[in-house]
């Protein structure tokens, strides 16, 4: 039988013969020439890239990948990642009751009313919706892959050509057939992780906008009734004004979103930037591999998602990386000013902010995203300033000077300005920043003639009226 044939294999080329190895791993047959024929165990493969252990999961993912190698171009399926999170959801999902429809469709108007009094930025063009945890999968899959592409075919690009340039040459040829083979790999695993991530937010998110991101097109505004309800559970207010209080945020996100139009594509340009620069640390690799034990697979799932293997960033990174995080703090901020506005005469409203304030600062949905996707951790204390900042223009300048910030990228608050409000008060005409300075150069003239006093002979007193020298004091202040 051809099976039997031992010249079968002898025969492949190096490309055939790595696709092979890949094979068998996946499939889990032992591989002559490895220690004690290792196979890839189908557990501890789950484990290291942070997915259940359930034997139906395990079989699509390696299935999956098994397609991956035999793809006919290096694109990634994306629905890995939608059917892996919907697999997360749907346990755990359930439908929307009556009564949540008919409070929250009232809720959402008062809402309206009192962000229309809160900001000049006008209404939604269609009306907010509201969905379950797996309707939300769908719905925001879209723009979860396109955020995630870039970054994915920057480490699928980085593996390859490190294991390229550092491999042995013996196998450089197999390496350089099979580079299309080890991204579609690559792809199909960061697909799979992506879905376990949001199949996971989707138990958490509260409404469309609660990862800074707007999520789903055309600028909706939605709201999930289940998670609100999990959100609410515990805290010493009533349901309904959670519900309000959450709808308001929602608007206000989405109606900013509406309004500035090139909002959307500035993030997920600021993405793309940091994603542009991510490359691997063969140093790095080589020192884990080096110590690594196979049978601790979570060692293997820290180190890929913590970055273990990336190195510093690039400066251009860093730079993308302050846009992006500046952006987010200012729409975040922007969202608490006029959500306080909007609810002042909501009794319990400083409680739910303070709770809204405490989840991000614990790590909310916004961070796990981001953390996934780019590695950014935002800043609990950049979402405060920029909202100390917003704050302030409203008190000088009313609504509509803070609201028109938003109509270009070029007139938004700098990161500068966010740390230092003043400057952008003085770029607005709302203080005088001449009169500022006058007291600032009279305050410093004041201060040089002091420390210019030449006159050394005359005598001090102390606080007890001893006699101390000119040339005492300025030997004791060093």
């Amino acid at each position: 039988m051809a099976d039997n044939n031992p010249t079968d294999d002898d025969n492949l080329s190096p490309e055939d013969e790595f696709q092979k190895l890949l094979r068998d791993l996946l499939s889990g047959k032992p591989v002559e020439g490895f220690p004690e024929g290792m196979a890839i165990d189908p557990a501890q493969f789950a484990s290291a890239a942070g997915i259940p252990n359930d034997p139906a999961a395990l079989a699509a993912l390696f299935s999956n990948l098994q397609n991956a190698m035999n793809a006919a171009d290096d694109s990634i399926d994306w629905s890995l990642s939608l059917n892996n999170a919907k697999s997360i959801a749907l346990p755990t999902t359930r439908e929307i009751t009556a009564e949540e429809r008919t409070s929250l469709d009232q809720e959402l108007q008062v809402a309206a009313l009192w962000l229309s009094e809160a900001t000049d930025i006008t209404e939604l063009a269609e009306a907010p919706r509201l969905l379950t945890r797996t309707e939300w999968i769908t719905r925001t899959m879209p723009t979860w892959s396109a955020l995630a592409e870039p970054v994915a075919l920057s480490i699928a690009n980085a593996l390859t050509d490190a294991m390229q340039e550092n491999a042995p040459e013996e196998i450089q040829a197999a390496l350089g057939g099979a580079s299309k083979l080890i991204r579609n790999i690559g792809g199909a695993l960061f697909a799979t992780q992506l879905g376990q991530v949001v199949g996971q937010l989707s138990q958490e998110v509260v409404s469309g906008g609660d990862i800074g991101v707007p999520l789903i097109e055309h600028d909706i505004a939605t709201l999930l009734p289940q998670n609100i309800a999990d959100f609410a559970d515990g805290l010493d207010v009533s349901i309904d004004q959670v519900r309000l209080y959450l709808a308001v945020r929602e608007l206000a996100h989405a109606r900013l979103f509406r309004h500035a139009k090139w909002l959307r594509l500035h993030l997920i340009s600021a993405i793309t930037d940091y994603a542009r620069g991510i490359h691997i640390d063969m140093n790095s690799l080589e020192e884990f591999a080096s110590d690594f034990d196979p049978s601790n697979s979570e060692e293997l799932r820290q180190a890929l998602t913590t970055g273990a293997f990336i190195p510093e960033k690039t400066e251009a990174q860093l730079a993308a990386h302050v846009r992006l995080e500046s952006m987010l703090a200012l729409i975040e901020g922007w969202v608490d000013v006029v959500t306080a506005a909007a609810t002042s005469r909501l009794p319990r409203a400083a409680a739910i902010a303070e709770t809204v304030r405490r989840r991000r600062a614990t790590g909310g949905p916004a961070e796990s995203a981001f953390s996934t996707l780019v590695g950014l951790e935002l800043r609990p204390r950049r979402l405060r300033e920029a909202a100390a900042m917003w704050a302030r223009v409203t008190e000088l300048g009313g609504a509509s000077v803070r609201d028109d910030l938003w109509d270009h990228p070029d007139i938004l608050p700098t990161s500068e300005e966010i740390d230092n409000p003043d400057l952008l008060l003085m770029r607005l005409g709302l203080i005088d920043g001449n009169a500022d300075s006058a007291d600032k150069d009279e305050f410093e003239q004041a201060l040089a003639d002091l420390l210019s006093d030449t006159d050394t002979t005359r005598p001090v007193e102390d606080d007890h009226g001893g006699i101390i020298s000119r040339d005492d004091g300025p030997e004791e202040e060093k």
